[in-house]
């Protein structure tokens, strides 16, 4: 199954419903090609370089806290969820992505930095229904590394519980179009 790598603190968020949309440009060594979803079901690698606090909305530093304190043993990794693309969009506008704050728990500084980098590409927006699932205890294999977004996992991740009820998840899908297109 393929597998999005992504801040563990984020993969919290994701697992808590209180963050519903993703915002990549992708990783270093994908500064050519740019940010692509390479699949509509994949599960979440949680990753723990280049997050800190001033990256996040201050009511959301105890997932920083927790991800530190919870963190697998070395040389492994815990898959604990998976997701689905519902909806995907391009967003180059500042104004478009302030209004997509209460969908992620990234503070105002880093979207500003982020969107700053590479400015001629544009911010890929990917409103996600998450899954928890049992937790799978892997161990990390060197093709895991690097500042890459996707990579392959040897697992399979299928069954999982939603983290949103539908009504929810439609409600938060409908304010997202609304906002993106």
């Amino acid at each position: 199954m393929k597998a999005l790598k992504e801040w563990a603190t984020v993969i919290t968020a994701l697992e808590n419903g209180d963050q519903t949309v993703l915002l990549r440009k992708g990783g270093i060594l994908e500064t050519a090609s740019g940010f692509k979803v390479e699949g509509k079901k994949f599960a979440l690698f949680p990753t723990y370089e280049h997050q800190d606090n001033s990256s996040l909305k201050s009511q959301f530093y105890r997932y920083l806290a927790d991800v530190r304190e919870q963190k697998p043993r070395d040389g492994f990794n815990r898959i604990t969820s998976y997701a689905e693309v519902l909806a995907e969009h391009d967003v180059s506008s500042m104004q478009k992505m302030e209004e997509l704050s209460d969908f992620h728990i990234w503070s105002d500084s880093y979207m500003v930095e982020r969107m700053n980098w590479m400015p001629q590409k544009p911010m890929t927006a990917i409103f996600l229904k998450a899954y928890k699932i049992t937790p799978i205890e892997i161990p990390i294999l060197p093709e895991y590394h690097g500042c890459k977004s996707w990579i392959e996992l040897n697992v399979n991740a299928e069954a999982g519980t939603a983290v949103l009820n539908e009504a929810e998840l439609q409600q938060k899908l409908s304010e997202f179009r609304s906002i993106v297109n």
